[in-house]
């Protein structure tokens, strides 16, 4: 993979893919109410309310039922495409680990698109702080939607660690026994989190997609967004491309040889730090 400092798609895909990711997860009542039929009139007449008071386009008519329109359409079918050209045109930063796999990829995809939302707050805070103390007019949405923001952030960063092998390890042990010994390490570590996974989807899949997600809970603030409809079903998403992950790592680095690990870098971090900061 080459690497490069990204040019103008590494920055326009990722920000494309969270403008779109942002309103289907907005409008995904829409989806809910045509595409899964609720049998109990009450909890659709709820949803449905819910639905309608945050309608972006409420004017525009149905196009497979009542709610979805034709823009909802269209972002459904544009993230993934803005997915796959993502995944095909990231490129590497100069200490970036790229992988072979197109899970390696996808991982590096979504560190961009989590990039695109840490900036994206950023400027949510800005505004709400020349809004508070400045026009001393402050909004009803910005601390709920830097908090949704930042959760997602926590989250798709963690898969992001995990691809770039930069989670958390402990090398005491590790590093003192021989190869062999390190690859049964490493096995038991991916059978653990792969468990860990499979439990914790298997467990609460229920409680997650239909009491959180299909009930579309809200936060119940002023602002009053779908944070806990959404949040934890991401959860179980993230912790599956985690595991997913795990695996695809204990492959690649099978044959990898030896390495000590020590707080002081490397000559080829030393390079890949001057690469980094345009220095040969």
């Amino acid at each position: 993979m080459q690497r490069s400092t990204g040019g103008l798609v590494e920055w326009l895909v990722p920000l494309a893919f969270v403008a779109t990711a942002s309103w289907l997860v907005w409008h995904l009542p829409a989806f809910l109410l045509d595409w899964l039929p609720y049998t109990s009139e009450s909890l659709k007449g709820q949803v449905e309310e819910i639905y309608l008071r945050s309608d972006v386009t409420p004017n525009m008519p149905g196009v497979f039922g009542a709610h979805i329109d034709m823009i909802d359409i269209i972002a459904l079918v544009l993230l993934p495409i803005l997915a796959v050209v993502g995944t095909r045109t990231v490129r590497l930063a100069a200490m970036e680990y790229g992988g072979s796999s197109g899970i390696d990829r996808f991982a590096l995809f979504i560190g961009r698109v989590t990039m695109m939302m840490i900036a994206i707050m950023t400027i949510v805070m800005l505004y709400e702080v020349f809004m508070r103390y400045i026009l001393e007019k402050p909004t009803e949405w910005a601390n709920e939607m830097t908090l949704w923001f930042a959760s997602f952030v926590f989250l798709m960063s963690g898969y992001y660690a995990m691809q770039q092998r930069s989670h958390i390890r402990i090398f005491l042990l590790y590093d003192s026994v021989p190869r062999w010994l390190q690859r049964v390490f490493d096995t038991i570590s991916t059978v653990l989190i792969v468990m860990f996974a499979f439990f914790l989807v298997y467990g609460s899949y229920k409680q997650v997609f239909v009491n959180k997600l299909y009930k579309w809970e809200l936060y119940g603030s002023a602002f009053n967004p779908p944070i806990p409809a959404t949040l934890q079903p991401m959860v179980l998403i993230v912790i599956t491309l985690v595991a997913m992950q795990a695996i695809v790592n204990l492959f690649a680095d099978w044959n990898k040889e030896p390495e000590i690990h020590t707080d002081e870098p490397d000559d080829e971090e030393i390079e890949m730090l001057k690469k980094a900061v345009g220095q040969d």
